[in-house]
């Protein structure tokens, strides 16, 4: 059941698109301005000021009739009825040629002349308005017939239509520059549109965000969507890769361990526990693979924590694992506080204590709090990272020296990349540099409070 008028037809004829659309809301107020406008302009002046100039010529012409027609003979009446017509810019003609109703139809004026001097004169028989310089009245006295003929600008302002032809110019003047202004703010617009069909359809095409503060964000949070799809995409296909590169290795061994036993001869126990732990190394790729995939696509929110009891109770879990951790926190009392998801970044500093004690034998985390943001450093005093190998060392699946992680500790390279991704979804992000008081990597997850 339908409520109210059916206005099905005016979606139809609307425009569908956004510019045509912004175009109409803005013409419409202006068009409908200027029609108020021209009202009021031909209420107030053709109307009312037209009556008050004719009504003061009525009476001009008035005082000419009554001198017309009350002098004590016809040539001395007719004597000082053109006397006072010349003093007063009137023209008498006795009798004068015929006149004729007449007024051309664009006048608009006209009217409202012709019926105010037949209500102020009595012996007014016929008005002529055809030529728009001139009045000419056809007046009925004592003695006969007579016309009296004056300036039409006396009864009605000269170019009235001035005003109305200026406004209507100044109207499409503006709308041309403010339709101008508003295709450049819709230019924007466009382009982000064109950038997103075109990365629906699988195309990357160069888009940098311009406009309003608005279109910014908007422009701004779809380049860091498609930046973390395009993250993602990569992640999966080096994901694959890893796990297909990393579990090469211990399932040729396991391949050959197994081709090497057989039914008649007792397994040795060696073989047995050097098999078991190539399964509990793949067992432990595996997991630390589905860990990553769960860390980027996971979603929580975010709550305000005090931060210095938050980090100390990491450092407590640390310890009772046997890693002995140093905070450094000046400056940050136990009632400071600051909003973050607290699983993401627990994970973070975790996968970075990890790779500080795997690499070296002290690990300090620095803490850091500004009326903006918020710094956790993690340093180690290990070997470090070259700094032209950093970018490569926050990608996923990593491992700069496969060699030395064979020695201190296995590991599938997602430390750094698991707390690079927890910086970002953060809003802040993870630097790498070398600790000046350890020697070692100082990894620093900065991001707003």
């Amino acid at each position: 059941m339908q409520f109210g008028p059916d206005l099905d037809w005016l979606k139809r004829v609307m425009p569908r698109g956004l510019y045509g659309r912004a175009v109409l809301i803005l013409l419409l107020p202006v068009f409908t301005l200027v029609l108020v406008v021209t009202v009021m302009f031909l209420q107030r002046h053709f109307e009312d000021v037209t009556r008050q100039m004719t009504r003061s010529v009525a009476r001009e012409i008035g005082f000419v009739a009554q001198s017309l027609d009350g002098g004590p003979t016809r040539d001395a009446a007719q004597q000082e009825a053109t006397y006072v017509a010349r003093n007063l810019d009137l023209q008498l003609d006795v009798p004068g040629e015929p006149v004729s109703d007449s007024r051309v139809f664009y006048d608009v004026s006209g009217r409202i002349v012709a019926d105010e001097l037949r209500d102020q004169l009595p012996g007014l028989r016929a008005v002529e308005l055809g030529d728009l310089d001139r009045v000419r009245l056809g007046m009925l006295g004592t003695d006969g017939s007579y016309t009296l003929s004056f300036k039409r600008e006396r009864v009605s302002a000269s170019n009235p239509h001035q005003l109305l032809v200026l406004l209507g110019f100044t109207a499409a003047l503006m709308t041309v520059i403010a339709g101008l202004f508003l295709r450049n703010q819709l230019r924007p617009i466009k382009r982000l549109a064109q950038a997103a069909d075109s990365y629906g359809k699988g195309r990357l095409i160069p888009y940098r965000p311009g406009g309003a503060v608005e279109i910014r964000s908007a422009g701004a949070a779809f380049l860091d969507m498609r930046n973390r799809l395009e993250r993602l995409a990569e992640q999966r296909g080096m994901m694959l890769t890893g796990i297909s590169h990393d579990l090469r290795t211990p399932l040729t061994r396991l391949q050959l361990s197994l081709s090497m036993l057989s039914p008649e001869i007792e397994p040795d126990e060696g073989e047995i526990a050097a098999m078991r732990r190539d399964v509990e190394e793949m067992s432990a790729m595996v997991n630390a693979f589905l860990a990553y995939a769960r860390d980027v696509a996971q979603d929580g929110e975010a709550e305000t924590v005090a931060l210095l009891p938050f980090v100390q109770r990491i450092i407590e879990d640390a310890g009772r694992a046997g890693h002995r951790i140093a905070l450094h926190a000046p400056g940050v009392s136990p009632s400071d506080r600051a909003t973050f998801r607290p699983d993401m970044l627990r994970r973070a500093i975790e996968n970075l204590i990890g790779n500080a004690v795997r690499y070296g034998d002290e690990t300090r985390i620095e803490l850091g709090l500004t009326r903006r943001a918020l710094r956790i450093a993690v340093e180690d005093d290990g070997p470090g990272i070259p700094e032209d190998r950093h970018e490569e060392a926050l990608r996923p699946f990593s491992r700069l020296d496969p060699g030395r992680s064979r020695n201190r500790g296995e590991g599938a390279g997602l430390g750094l990349a698991i707390a690079a991704d927890a910086a970002r979804h953060l809003g802040g992000q993870l630097r790498l540099t070398r600790s000046a008081d350890l020697g070692g990597l100082r990894a620093e997850i900065a991001f707003p409070r």
